[in-house]
This record gives structure tokens, C-alpha cells and sequence, in this order.
């Protein structure tokens, strides 16, 4: 069923990278798959190019990658590594949260290892709230409701734990071309992020049963299953 869907992620393919599988099988499906991006990531600038340089050209390749997704990226203008934790940048997202009006939401889980994941994860539970329930003068817009789901990223903390499995096969080319447009997904020295995250959807889809799938993970108090008979 075509969905309307965000992916926010701390940087420039982070969403990409662990929601992507399903933002190409919702595009395949007919919906609208957007991303948004706390700070651009520039930061891994390459060699000879510069922070301010790499950021256009990272904005540049998080477009192309959501016109493949049939929906649009957004990037907030906070520097790579400096994302604050505070109330302006919960009201931005909440605001966009508002104007796209997603049924599903994605970002990141815990992290010990990353300052911006971390902060992430917890802007984007925060923005929820706001966009659900607030009313003011800083808040554009009708009130909006979506679930968050929290997506497998190995800088993330270990106790993630999967409970959802969304089987992506229909998107995986897709996906992987839209990851393609990332140069560092395909050149960095520090990790093979290519391979990591597609290797990653082969081995979920095994457990899934299927192809190729993406695991996401929600609060304990969320992990609810329902059945009316064993």
C-alpha cells in the first residue's frame, strides 16, 4: 500500500542508507518517500574539496536520491558534527513533520558512538510530540500524528534491538541505485558502506524470508503483539 513516508537521519545518507530499502518499495508502491537531513555531513569532505564545497555537492546527491524516492530531501542548516540539542531545531522538524504529513517516520536508534545520531534520535521523538499535540505561534500548520520507527545503523548502539522486518525486494534496485549517487557511500577509506548496508538487507531478508528486507526497532512499551488465538 502506497504510503507517505520520512527518513531523518543525522546526516546526509544516513537515512538513505538504513531506511532506503523501504522509502524505493513505498516509491514502487506509488507513495512518496522523503528524507530529512539534521546537518549535511560535510565533514567527510574527499580530499581537495572543501567542507563548503562538499556540502552542495552532498545536497546535490541527497536530491537525486529523493526525485528517484517520487518525494523531495530536506537539509537543515546546522554544521556537520555541531547539531544543538535544543527546542528551535525540534520546532523545524516538527514543522516539517506538519507539511509533509507522513504516516510513518523514521531515524535513528541510541548512540554512544555518534554526538548528531544521538541528538537525533531524540529531536525526532520530541518533534513527534510537538507536531501531534502543541499549539502555538511557532508551530505552522494542523496537528499531525505518525509512528517512529528506528532504523539499523552500525554506528548506533549495540542494543538495538530488530523487531519490525519490511521486506524491500521490490525497491532493492532501486535503493541501490539512489546509493550510488552517494560518493562516499561508494569511495570511503573508512568503511564500505555499500556493501555493509545492501550485505545487511540480504541477511534481514534471510531472516525475513524474503529477499531482501530492513529491520527497525521501537520502545519497549511499544512492542505490543496482538493475536486472538495462538
Amino acid at each position: 500500500m502506497a504510503k507517505t513516508i520520512l527518513a531523518i537521519g543525522g546526516h546526509i545518507g544516513d537515512a538513505e542508507l538504513t531506511s532506503g530499502g523501504v522509502l524505493a518499495a513505498n516509491a514502487a508502491d506509488g507513495g512518496e518517500s522523503f528524507t530529512l537531513a539534521l546537518t549535511a555531513g560535510e565533514r567527510g569532505n574527499p580530499a581537495g574539496v572543501t567542507c563548503e564545497e562538499y556540502r552542495k555537492q552532498k545536497i546535490a546527491e541527497a536530491e537525486g536520491f529523493a526525485s528517484l524516492m517520487n518525494g523531495r530531501a530536506y537539509v537543515l542548516d546546522y554544521p556537520d558534527g555541531e547539531l544543538p540539542d535544543d527546542e528551535n531545531v525540534r520546532y523545524e522538524v516538527a514543522n516539517i513533520i506538519r507539511e509533509i504529513r507522513p504516516d510513518v517516520i523514521t531515524t535513528h536508534w541510541r548512540s554512544t558512538m555518534h554526538k548528531d545520531h544521538d541528538r537525533t534520535h531524540r529531536i525526532v521523538c520530541d518533534a513527534q510530540f510537538l507536531a501531534s499535540v502543541v499549539e502555538n505561534d511557532a508551530l505552522k500548520g494542523a496537528r499531525h500524528y505518525a509512528p517512529v520507527y528506528f532504523a539499523e545503523n552500525w554506528e548506533d548502539d549495540p542494543d538495538f534491538s530488530p523487531y519490525i522486518y519490511v521486506d524491500i525486494t521490490r525497491g532493492y534496485e532501486l535503493w541501490c541505485e539512489g546509493l550510488r549517487l552517494h560518493w562516499f557511500v561508494m569511495n570511503s577509506r573508512d568503511f564500505a558502506y555499500y556493501d555493509y548496508y545492501t550485505s545487511l538487507a540480504r541477511m534481514r531478508g534471510c531472516l525475513g524470508k524474503t529477499m531482501y528486507a530492513e529491520a527497525f526497532s521501537v520502545f519497549d512499551r511499544n512492542r505490543k503483539i496482538k493475536k486472538e488465538m495462538l
